[in-house]
């Protein structure tokens, strides 16, 4: 008698901390593969996801959550996307995959945290436009798309992601980026799927602009988790909960560019801050920078209420 095909829930988390290079994410590093903090859903030992997810994390990396929100939840079937592994399906079960993030806050503080952590643009390189090298990925993957890119249809979806024909670039379009060159065969993750089904299948030569694969969709969830960011950075006041508790101007500025990869113009920045109302000065002065001393500030008492409004991102001429 065969077996009926399982629903098998596969829970994973994107753990994101600003570290003095840029955001770090956390890895798991009990796997034989890069990837993030994961488990199976057990419907009885697991009262809820998110609790399971909190059990995941700190049993995987040793780091206890704080805030936690649900990302997206994958479960397409017979769709071009890639392909959530558990290790723990047979062929015929159904693979219903969730996605966390965390905030970790800042290492500045001197917040000590346990775990392996990584740049996330080690995955997604072409998503950091503040560098050449994230430029010049962008012109390799816009390149390539190119011959992949033969419809209408997908020659709009390149226009709208990388922001060709008159478009602006839209940084929180991380998850439209990564699908699409997963879609065109770019990522490691494509050759490594479309090997279980065609043995014979050729996989790609791995190139600089395609990033560091990771293990099962895990890379299209940190996409995804990197997009919602972004996007929750011009709407909700969420970058304090990665800024240290004082910090200069510069410091806040640094930390936006790094977290959204685009270069902000620096006296416009300043004033829709001070219009915004959402920092204040500590009335002390920062003398370890080796420059001229600049005023910390600190994030005002209202931003714990509801309805507190983000910050605008207005870009540097390029």
């Amino acid at each position: 008698m065969t077996a009926s095909p399982r629903v098998i829930i596969g829970l994973s988390a994107v753990v994101v901390a600003a570290g003095a290079k840029g955001p770090e994410v956390l890895l798991s590093g009990g796997q034989p593969a890069i990837g993030l903090p994961f488990g199976s859903f057990d419907p009885v030992g697991h009262r809820t996801f998110e609790l399971a997810v909190r059990d995941f994390v700190t049993a995987q990396t040793g780091f206890a959550l704080g805030y936690v929100e649900q990302l997206y939840t994958f479960g397409d079937k017979g769709r071009e996307a890639p392909v959530a592994d558990m290790g723990l399906s047979t062929d015929g079960d159904r693979i219903v995959s969730v996605g966390y993030i965390a905030l970790a806050g800042s290492i500045i503080d001197g917040q000590r945290r346990a775990g392996i952590w990584a740049d996330w643009y080690r995955f997604l390189p072409w998503e950091d436009q503040r560098t050449m090298s994230g430029t010049r990925a962008v012109q390799a993957i816009i390149a390539a798309l190119s011959s992949w890119a033969t419809t209408p249809e997908r020659q709009n979806r390149v226009a709208l992601a990388f922001g060709l024909n008159g478009l602006s670039w839209n940084e929180s379009h991380v998850l439209e980026r990564y699908e699409l060159l997963y879609e065109a065969g770019l990522v490691q993750e494509a050759a490594r799927d479309r090997a279980k089904s065609n043995p014979s299948f050729i996989p790609m030569t791995t190139t600089d602009y395609a990033g560091e694969a990771m293990v099962s969709d895990h890379r299209r969830i940190l996409a995804t988790a990197m997009g919602r960011l972004r996007a929750k950075i011009r709407y909700r006041p969420i970058v304090f909960d990665l800024a240290p508790q004082r910090f200069t101007l510069s410091m806040l500025q640094d930390l936006v560019e790094a977290l959204c990869g685009v270069p902000l113009h620096k006296q416009n920045f300043r004033r829709t801050l001070e219009r915004s109302g959402l920092v204040v000065s500590t009335g002390a002065m920062e003398t370890q920078t080796g420059g001229r001393p600049a005023m910390l500030f600190t994030k005002h008492d209202s931003i714990q209420h509801a309805g507190t409004t983000g910050l605008a991102l207005p870009l540097a001429k390029r």
